[in-house]
């Protein structure tokens, strides 16, 4: 599973809640009101044959009103913490920063699984140090899902099912997310969307399905209707692609037919002046297009041989 792209998708649709919620100790909530602006991925290369080192989401906040600098906040997602590298991220930051022209730059990194396996990285010796570098830590299922369960945070409740629980809390982690998504998203589509996110991460076997839907019918039904309108637009676009289909199949019909009728008319014509007409002038006539059989026709009044017909 591709928990990257699941992510990047989740905070490049909800930027300005995905950093309230996993910056929000930078974000809170200033974040609201600035422009959240995502990055080109284009950093520096070490060398010129080395491929790019894409970051998952950088994303520049600004402050149309100035009261505070803009901001380019660093996201990764990271689903194991044994693959972290802390010095790939300082890598990340400092390419960032020189393409953006910025010092003012937060790195952030979201922990779906498991603790960060190294929070600070020091350069330097017993006499002083050289650099210095942390980064916001979101561990995700560190976070007791009680503290976002009613949260209007809609990547929070997304997130509900990747948070801590007690064992007989999983059915309402998933319950409370797809209610979030209900009473918070109005686009159709991202419901769709999100669904999946929230199914992928929810993950109930078949008994907890079954125990989900008699402890909570209400939000089973919305789920059902989320299935329904994803079997509906299914429906509709099959519906619109066999209409197209079959608008093109009579048109192409159509000018078939047009374009067989005119090739009889003028090989009748062909036949009534100059008799029998070889193979090779039927073959052409054959692959000859409506308007060309027409002028072939008119030129039949006045033509001395079929080849003055048929000639380009």
């Amino acid at each position: 599973m591709n928990h990257d792209q699941n992510f990047k998708n989740l905070i490049l649709d909800y930027p300005h809640q995905a950093l309230a919620f996993f910056a929000t100790e930078e974000a809170t909530d200033q974040v609201s009101d600035a422009e959240v602006i995502p990055v080109r991925q284009e950093q520096l290369k070490d060398r010129l044959g080395d491929r790019f080192r894409e970051l998952d989401i950088p994303l520049m906040v600004k402050w149309p009103d100035g009261r505070r600098e803009a901001l380019l906040f660093v996201l990764e997602e990271e689903s194991d913490p044994r693959r972290f590298s802390i010095h790939r991220l300082v890598h990340y930051c400092l390419d960032l920063g020189v393409l953006c022209k910025t010092d003012r730059v937060v790195p952030v990194v979201i922990f779906l699984r498991g603790q960060a396996p190294r929070r600070e990285l020091v350069f330097g010796t017993e006499r002083r140090t050289y650099l210095s570098f942390n980064f916001i830590v979101c561990e995700l299922d560190t976070i007791a899902y009680e503290r976002f369960r009613d949260s209007d945070n809609i990547v929070a409740r997304l997130n509900l099912p990747n948070m801590r629980y007690a064992p007989g809390r999983k059915l309402d982690a998933y319950a409370q997310a797809v209610s979030g998504l209900a009473n918070l998203e109005d686009d159709p589509k991202k419901q769709l969307k999100y669904i999946d996110f929230i199914d992928t991460y929810g993950d109930l076997d078949e008994n907890e399905r079954a125990s989900y839907k008699r402890e909570y019918p209400q939000e089973a039904k919305i789920m059902m209707s989320f299935s329904e309108r994803f079997i509906e637009q299914g429906r509709q676009e099959a519906r619109r692609e066999m209409e197209g289909f079959t608008e093109r199949f009579i048109e192409q019909g159509r000018l078939e037919g047009k374009q067989e009728g005119e090739a009889m008319i003028l090989m009748r014509l062909l036949q009534l002046k100059f008799g029998s007409v070889p193979e090779a002038v039927h073959r052409k006539i054959e692959r000859a297009d409506p308007q060309m059989l027409l002028a072939w026709s008119e030129r039949v009044l006045t033509a001395a041989g079929i080849e003055q017909v048929i000639s380009d």
